[in-house]
């Protein structure tokens, strides 16, 4: 009884404490006013339960060029994003030269405004800037998938990064929130889009391309077409190096939202912000050493089951697909590369709570 009188005491203090914490201003460039849902109801210990981490400084060979990463933050993949963060700083051999920009769905149960505090909390010299995704710019054009979690609007914030970064961002490295790097992110800044590329990532050519459209997509000659003059290779969406120059003048976000269209009409694929992405780009990026995305480590996308590392050196794991390292973790049935995300993992209040139990 004790123990739980504790841990009682403890949860309402630390949710006393970050109510009355004033809102940080750096990073926040607007936040929804509706709703009337307080700040005790959405935010539980999963939520508060975060470390700080080590601080991070520049040697004394660093320049003050800008690294700028691009991030989705969301209540249910927040330990993910920590995690990934956390991994880039320590590897980083200019970690204050790397500047986040984290984009919130306007509507998260948590709000952006509780998630940039916790962020800011567990990183309190980051560099970061918070934008505001307004779902209902793609909630229409949204199609169903063969897993809910890729239906989240959020998924599709990336194909709005020339209108959602500041226009003075010029290029930016995209990464999904269930990654870690394990090298130092400015060997991938510092990649080159040649012949006027817009995107960089690894290219993976021996994958079967047809398995990610169906067969209505390739029996129509119209549509398949787009196809005929390139050697489309399969890439992954989860890391990318992006020339957001090139990106809004190509107008790239409107040739991705046309693709969507089509398929609310006629359905030509069945994952979600991935294929729109790849009759797009395909054939067409700048192909980047497989080891700067490790993908795969969730398994597939209906049993999320244990998978090994591809052969070759390793800078950057990534836990695509269903399985996510931290619920494995926690419901005591990890796979063996799951312990390779766990010392960038900053959520403790479980392991509090366990050693009190």
């Amino acid at each position: 009884m004790s123990s739980i009188l504790f841990r009682l005491n403890v949860a309402i203090a630390v949710v006393f404490l970050f109510i009355s914490l004033p809102l940080p201003c750096f990073g926040i460039r607007s936040f929804p006013t509706t709703g009337n849902i307080h700040i005790s109801q959405v935010v539980g210990e999963d939520m508060l339960g975060y470390m700080e981490a080590p601080e991070y400084r520049n040697g004394v060979e660093c320049s003050n060029k800008t690294i700028h990463v691009a991030m989705t933050l969301d209540s249910e993949y927040l330990r993910g994003s920590v995690a990934a963060i956390h991994s880039v700083l320590r590897h980083a051999s200019c970690p204050e030269n790397v500047f986040f920009h984290v984009i919130a769905a306007e509507f998260d149960p948590a709000s952006p405004r509780v998630l940039t505090r916790i962020v800011r909390n567990t990183f309190p010299s980051l560099n970061f800037k918070v934008y505001i995704f307004r779902e209902d710019s793609v909630i229409n054009l949204i199609s169903s998938s063969i897993r809910v979690a890729l239906e989240n609007p959020l998924n599709y914030a990336r194909n709005y990064l020339g209108e959602i970064l500041d226009p003075d961002v010029d290029r930016v490295i995209y990464l999904d929130s269930d990654v870690v790097l394990v090298d130092d992110i400015q060997k991938l800044w510092s990649i080159n889009l040649q012949n006027n590329r817009v995107i960089g990532a690894p290219e993976y050519c021996h994958a079967n391309f047809t398995k990610y459209f169906t067969e209505s997509f390739w029996s129509d000659p119209l549509l398949s077409r787009v196809f005929t003059s390139k050697n489309p290779c399969y890439f992954n969406t989860g890391v990318m190096v992006m020339d957001m120059a090139k990106w809004r003048s190509g107008n790239y976000r409107r040739l991705i939202e046309n693709w969507m269209e089509i398929q609310r009409k006629k359905r030509i694929y069945d994952l979600g912000s991935l294929p729109p992405f790849l009759l797009v780009f395909a054939g067409n990026i700048e192909p980047i050493d497989h080891r700067w995305n490790q993908h795969g480590l969730g398994g597939d996308n209906v049993k999320g089951s244990c998978r090994s590392l591809h052969s070759g050196p390793v800078s950057l794991l990534h836990w695509s697909g269903k399985g996510k390292p931290w619920v494995r973790l926690d419901e005591r049935r990890p796979c063996p590369l799951d312990y390779l995300w766990q010392p960038y993992d900053l959520h403790h209040l479980k392991n509090q709570r366990q050693q009190l139990d």
